[in-house]
C-alpha cells in the first residue's frame, strides 16, 4: 500500500457536505434488538461493512460491539472510523479522544482525532493532534498532508 495516495475523506480542505442518511426520519430500533451471533462476529461484520463503504450500517453494528466491549481500543477505533466516514464527526472525535487518553502513542488515533477536529472546525486542536501523528510516523505521507492542510486552514481563519 502506498502512503502518498490522495484520499479526499482525509483532506481538511474538502467540503463539509452532509452525507445523505437513509431512513434518518425513522425512529431507532427498540433497545432489545441485538444482532445475531457473537460479539466478535458483529465486529468482523462491522469492519467488513466499513471496508465495503457502508459506514452507516457499520456504525450501527459497531455501536453494539462497543456497548458489549466498552474498554476495547480496537473496537473504539473501528467505530470512530465508521462514525467519521458516516459524517458523525463529534462522535468520532469522542472515541478517538478516548483512545488517545488510554494510549497517547497511538498515531492513528491522534490522526483521526485531528481529522475529526478539523471537520468540527476546531483547527488549533486539529493541528496539535495532526502534528503529533506526523511526528510519530514521518513515513506516512498523508499525516503530513493533512497537517499542512489544517495549518493552512488555521492560518487563513486567523486572518
Amino acid at each position: 500500500m502506498e502512503n502518498s495516495r490522495y484520499d479526499p475523506r482525509y483532506d481538511p480542505r474538502a467540503p463539509d457536505e452532509e452525507p445523505a442518511r437513509p431512513f434518518a426520519e425513522l425512529p431507532p430500533p427498540p433497545p432489545d434488538v441485538t444482532p445475531q451471533g457473537e460479539v466478535y462476529d458483529w465486529y468482523a461484520r462491522g469492519v467488513e461493512l466499513l471496508e465495503n463503504g457502508d459506514a452507516n450500517a457499520s456504525v450501527q453494528l459497531l455501536t453494539h460491539v462497543a456497548t458489549a466491549e466498552p474498554e476495547s481500543r480496537m473496537v473504539r477505533e473501528a467505530l470512530a472510523r465508521a462514525q467519521f466516514d458516516a459524517g458523525f464527526y463529534e462522535e468520532a472525535l469522542g472515541n478517538f479522544e478516548w483512545i488517545v487518553a488510554v494510549n497517547p502513542a497511538d498515531d492513528y488515533s491522534q490522526f483521526g482525532l485531528g481529522l475529526a477536529a478539523t471537520k468540527m472546525g476546531d483547527l488549533p486542536k486539529a493541528v496539535e493532534h495532526l502534528a503529533l501523528a506526523a511526528a510519530m510516523r514521518p513515513d506516512i505521507n498523508y499525516y503530513a498532508t493533512a497537517l499542512r492542510g489544517a495549518r493552512a486552514a488555521l492560518t487563513a481563519a486567523q486572518r
